[in-house]
């Protein structure tokens, strides 16, 4: 309607229309409610996280979500992932700005866990380029979308949790960790929707958030024990130790 609008406004300016019909329908349409994908809580996460350990489909599956658990990347950052595009020795992942949704590069600082986790992929992906190669014999391919989203369907996880998800779980509970709302925007690859601070903010934040990823994920692997997390405590301790 926006669109309609800008263009029959031009219309009325230069003389081509006399009236613009698009005026008329101001509230009359409704605003589509925004859907938000399905997430899990802290609460829920003990369970996902055994149930996903004992995941008895294709091992290259269960590490494909657990390695998007630990740096919750966006789902097709993740199938398309090449080995180009990282360094285990370093601990980092630098996805090209041409596979980023913001087509700026992002790099993913990974934690010992996620690097583990990669270097399993590495015996299962078959010499492939790609770190998920499709298994209907296209080792130039990567897994379709369904590949992950099934997956969860089969855990029992239908409509309560999605890859895209597991972006909305990591970012409440570091928030709730008490980490820095920059820090957290910018391992969710967002843009800074301030223009003015945006000119201004270049930083990659990259030794602050190396520390929170591995957090993250030394957090998740006291979850997936079963042990009791009080998110406001769990970071002070980390950090003391």
């Amino acid at each position: 309607m926006q669109r309609c609008n800008a263009v029959f406004r031009y219309g009325v300016a230069t003389g081509r229309i006399t009236a613009n019909p698009a005026a008329e329908l101001r509230g009359a349409l409704k605003t589509p409610e925004r859907k938000h994908h399905a997430a899990l809580s802290h609460d829920e996460l003990p369970e996902f996280l055994a149930k996903l350990a004992g995941y008895e489909g294709d091992p290259q599956t269960r590490l494909g979500l657990q390695l998007m658990v630990h740096t919750f990347v966006r789902t097709g950052e993740l199938r398309a992932a090449n080995w180009a595009e990282f360094s285990l020795e370093l601990g980092e992942w630098r996805i090209p700005a041409e596979r980023m949704k913001m087509r700026e590069e992002h790099i993913v600082p990974l934690s010992r866990q996620a690097v583990a986790l990669l270097r399993q992929l590495q015996a299962v992906s078959g010499g492939s380029d790609l770190v998920f190669p499709s298994g209907n014999g296209r080792r130039n391919k990567w897994i379709s979308e369904n590949t992950l989203l099934y997956a969860l369907y089969r855990m029992g996880y239908h409509s309560r949790a999605t890859g895209h998800g597991f972006r909305a779980t990591a970012s409440t509970i570091l928030n709730e960790m008490g980490f820095h709302p920059d820090w957290i925007e910018r391992q969710l690859a967002h843009a800074e929707r301030n223009k003015v601070r945006a000119a201004y903010n270049r930083a990659l934040y990259l030794a602050e958030r190396r520390q929170m990823m591995q957090v993250w994920s030394d957090y998740l692997d006291l979850v997936a024990t079963g042990k009791a997390v009080v998110l406001s405590d769990f970071r002070r301790n980390w950090d003391g130790n």
